[in-house]
């Protein structure tokens, strides 16, 4: 009797219930939400697990006295999290996908990607410029950003106002927007900001004719060991389809103009009956010159199956499994097909000027 009993109780630490999924992130509190958010979504889908988040320090946290583009570090914000992946530390790490670089390190893969968040970038005003816009901002008032593309875009529609760089998580940036007297704005993003639940700091949201956005903006990427089949079913509960196909043209469109974060590069995206629009672009470092195209395809949304796996499924970095391949082929090729455009019009002088110019600054 006792016998059963202690196999009964082996057989219960060895269930499936018993196992503890390892959830890397950032340390930062905006981090630590998304990847708060994340695994409140995995608990309800899977009750029977439990889940342990931990968090690490990666360089892009560490260096914040130098701007982003000229570290010249292609994984800044997730390199210390893919060794603690590689290492089998953690099961899975939640990133913001726009810090995921199109060729990820070989041996991982972007297991799922979370409904997005508004894409939009939105300022944040010195208290004593609440009320104005980046138009009616006095003349020769410093802007705060991080990003060269929305520093080029800006500088190109606002010729009044001067950039600089900003750095550290969304507290500090706020802080010294708040606390020292050099900045009258800044320039963060949206999703950011109203994951913080910080909506009253948006002073005003930026339009695609104003400031497109980052590839994979507001939308979260969770990545994951490739082989590792039994995490990759755990996640793909949380691919949103459109979502994913938006950033799937996105990210194929980054990667075929060889762009990163040391040149100008933006987009936008939206689905629309049946069809899915893509817009990207390319900017000198001061905005003075630029090249914009749409292209779009038909692409209809699917709902969500299950397919078994293939040989190859990624697609810019991303498995998928549990949806379908047309539509995301399609929006591969859309992405491929707008860069291409961009190139035949010149867009590889401009980003190779770009680059050159921000190496020698």
């Amino acid at each position: 009797m006792s016998g059963n009993g202690n196999a009964a109780a082996t057989a219960e630490e060895n269930s499936p219930k018993m196992r503890v999924i390892r959830v890397g992130t950032r340390k930062s509190q905006l981090a630590r939400i998304q990847t708060d958010s994340v695994v409140a979504t995995l608990k309800a889908s899977y009750p029977g697990l439990q889940f342990e988040i931990i968090a690490m320090s990666t360089t892009g946290d560490k260096i914040l006295d130098t701007a982003l583009s000229k570290i010249g570090e292609k994984s800044l914000f997730t390199k210390e999290l893919e060794h603690a992946l590689e290492k089998n530390e953690v099961d899975l790490v939640v990133h913001s996908l726009k810090d995921l670089p199109t060729v990820l390190p070989p041996g991982f893969t972007i297991g799922a990607i979370c409904k997005r968040e508004n894409p939009h970038d939105a300022v944040v005003f010195h208290p004593k410029f609440v009320g104005k816009t980046l138009e009616t901002l006095p003349e020769k008032s410093v802007v705060g950003t991080s990003s060269l593309r929305r520093a080029a875009q800006l500088q190109r529609k606002f010729p009044h106002l001067e950039f600089r760089s900003i750095r550290g998580n969304l507290n500090t940036r706020l802080r010294k927007l708040d606390e020292q007297q050099e900045f009258s704005a800044i320039i963060l993003a949206t999703a950011g900001l109203q994951r913080m639940g910080w909506h009253n700091r948006v002073g005003q949201i930026l339009h695609p004719e104003e400031c497109m956005y980052a590839v994979g903006q507001g939308a979260l990427g969770v990545e994951v060991r490739a082989k590792d089949q039994d995490i990759l079913d755990l996640v793909g509960v949380l691919h949103d389809p459109e979502t994913l196909l938006r950033c799937i043209a996105e990210r194929a469109f980054l990667r075929h103009l060889e762009g990163g974060c040391s040149v100008p590069v933006a987009v936008h995206t939206a689905m629309k009956d049946g069809q899915l629009y893509l817009t990207g672009g390319v900017w000198s470092l001061d905005g003075s010159d630029s090249i914009q195209e749409t292209m779009q395809a038909t692409i209809h949304v699917p709902a969500q199956h299950e397919d078994g796996p293939e040989d190859d499924p990624q697609l810019v970095g991303i498995t998928a499994r549990n949806i379908p391949r047309g539509p995301q082929l399609a929006a591969q090729n859309l992405g491929i097909s707008l860069a291409n455009l961009l190139l035949s019009k010149g867009a590889k002088n401009i980003l190779d000027v770009a680059r050159q110019l921000n190496d020698a600054h």
